[in-house]
């Protein structure tokens, strides 16, 4: 995390800038715009998931590593983010966000409705950690209910 800002109108100026950088990242996510999504993050930008399943990438890094992670979501899902609601932090470039995810599994046709809550560290507006607490559960349900149908939308191949 970067240093709180010393006056109220920069630490305006930087959370609103992180929480846009936030913002971005579930539009383009949604829009399947994933060169897009990366330019997001840091150079050394981490995605981070507590509850990933065995075999699932858990750290993805730098945006190679993000881009090869994320390169076929598209592919998979179709998704839109809902109910998006910012918890106030005191460092202002860290963002705290609750949302929804209502979505389909393109290859089973079958729903992605996720609930989400994901803690993002930012530096100068960009996406340097971002830790995704999500149910990897809905995941697999939606591919086909095992976990190797959900490390395979997400594999490197």
């Amino acid at each position: 995390m970067s240093e709180t800002a010393s006056t109220p109108q920069g630490t305006d100026v930087i959370r609103a800038g992180a929480q846009q950088a936030f913002k971005n990242h579930l539009d383009h996510l949604s829009a399947g715009r994933i060169a897009e999504w990366v330019d997001l993050f840091t150079e050394d930008g981490v995605l981070e998931f507590p509850y990933a399943p065995k075999d699932f990438p858990a750290s993805p890094s730098g945006k190679e590593g993000l881009f090869e992670y994320m390169k076929n979501f598209p592919e998979h899902f179709r998704v839109e983010f809902t109910d998006l609601h910012f918890h106030e932090t005191v460092d202002p470039s860290l963002v705290i966000a609750e949302f929804k995810s209502k979505g389909v599994a393109l290859s089973t046709g079958r729903p992605y409705n996720q609930t989400y809550i994901s803690v993002v560290e930012t530096r100068d507006g960009k996406i340097s950690r971002y830790v995704d607490f999500w149910n990897p559960m809905v995941g697999m349900e939606a591919l086909g209910d095992s976990t190797a149908d959900m490390v395979t939308a997400f594999s490197n191949d």
